[in-house]
């Protein structure tokens, strides 16, 4: 007690720094150290590139600014550009869309399956046409997509696939083959809520040394001394060549997507114990599961894990089927959960086609409604899409939260499921 009768003031610890108790502190004072330059192991970019592509078997990893970029960057190494297509799920965030976009390509959308939530391999095969370049397969909520049918398409065709693995860290598919690892390219995001944060960020993995050295180019202005493998844009490597007015540096476009030392120092702590931070998503899925089936609740049905697949949770995903069942609306679902102790229930986001901006594109190919139109060869470009499984889906979409590492805030999250589907169960509202 402090003198006045004033209570000592207690540190309050957000539940979610568990996440950031290994090295991160370090290897940022490394970086800090440094002065921003190359310490004797290397930069830190480099470092995590080379930690993150031998945890995931491949030979290539390159940082980025996003888990945008990161599409952004195989689309374009691909070949991607304007008068392509490229095949995206309507269900997935609007990054996902705004990717392709980027190229001056069209997204085209197609359905998912009802059961598993993910890309239908049938829909993709309707939807291919001689534009077709590349198929984005999504890893939603940490289960891998059905990537057999999805390369059989795509070898039938000719066609390149990126996976879109920002949820989905380590889940394999029933050949054991890590999710990202499959396709030509694998996309992941750092962004805070994922299994593997660096507060924002993304990486790409591959084992093609052309597309790593166009992703990494086109990430980094299109400097020459950058390769596949690395290399720096400036640096005592090249301290000569930049003090010569002759020197020519760049020879391919490029953005500039180059990720912070900071970030990769925390990234590289990070996948010293990316097992234990999927563990730790898969642990609390368990439990969510655990309390559907003790209840005897038929009515939150859970995304379905095929045989042979690992799915890791960035979300526990269900379909919510109680509005039928017990006449409680999604929302009074998630309203008493949250009144029960529960973090609260996220929606699925509205399909990409849906958005407005989407519409505002289509439409009168603008991307301001006050702006001329900047876009007018995409003017149309949604006429004629609809996906009938992924429309009657996304508003019964719930989405658990899976981040906890604290058992205690865990339980906190089963107890108020328990008594939610309790609550319900007992009030007798059956139609």
């Amino acid at each position: 007690m402090k003198k006045g009768g004033n209570m000592a003031r207690t540190k309050v610890v957000p539940s979610n720094s568990w996440r950031f108790k290994g090295n991160e502190l370090k290897y940022i004072k490394e970086v800090l150290d440094s002065g921003f330059g190359s310490s004797k192991y290397g930069t830190m970019n480099a470092r995590f590139e080379r930690a993150f592509a031998d945890r995931f078997g491949v030979k290539y990893a390159i940082t980025s600014t996003s888990g945008t970029s990161t599409l952004h960057q195989a689309l374009i190494a691909f070949g991607v550009g304007p008068g392509d297509e490229v095949i995206v799920p309507a269900l997935t965030v609007i990054m996902c869309g705004y990717a392709v976009l980027y190229t001056g390509a069209k997204p085209v959308f197609v359905d998912v399956d009802p059961e598993t939530f993910l890309m239908d391999p049938k829909d993709v095969e309707r939807k291919i046409t001689r534009r077709t370049r590349a198929i984005m397969p999504v890893h939603l909520y940490g289960q891998v997509c059905d990537m057999d049918a999805i390369m059989r398409i795509a070898r039938r065709h000719k066609l390149y696939v990126l996976e879109d693995c920002a949820q989905c860290y380590l889940g394999t598919d029933h050949k054991g083959r890590i999710g990202g690892t499959i396709g030509h390219v694998g996309s992941f995001s750092f962004e805070n809520t994922k299994h593997v944060s660096t507060g924002d960020g993304g990486i790409l993995i591959t084992d093609d040394k052309v597309l790593a050295e166009r992703m990494r180019k086109f990430g980094c202005f299109g400097f020459k001394t950058v390769k596949a493998e690395g290399g720096q844009a400036r640096g005592k490597v090249v301290k000569d060549n930049f003090q010569n007015p002759k020197w020519l540096r760049h020879d391919t476009f490029g953005f500039s997507f180059r990720m912070p030392e900071t970030s990769a120092a925390i990234g590289l702590a990070q996948v010293e114990k990316i097992n234990y931070l999927v563990k730790k998503r898969q642990q609390i899925a368990a439990k969510y599961l655990k309390a559907i089936k003790d209840t005897g609740c038929d009515w939150l049905i859970p995304q379905k894990v095929p045989v042979g697949y690992v799915n890791t949770y960035y979300t526990l995903a269900v379909r919510y089927e109680g509005e039928t069942k017990l006449n409680v609306s999604w929302y009074d679902f998630r309203k008493k959960f949250m009144e029960l102790g529960g973090d609260g229930i996220y929606a699925a986001w509205a399909l990409v086609y849906d958005e407005p901006v989407m519409r505002l594109i289509s439409e009168e190919g603008r991307y301001f409604k006050d702006l001329k139109p900047q876009a007018p060869t995409l003017k149309g470009f949604l006429e004629g899409v609809r996906c009938s499984q992924a429309e009657r889906l996304q508003p019964k979409l719930m989405q658990f939260t899976a981040n906890q590492g604290i058992e205690a805030d865990m339980d906190l999250q089963i107890n108020a499921l328990k008594k939610t589907i309790n609550h319900f169960q007992r009030s007798g509202l059956k139609n």
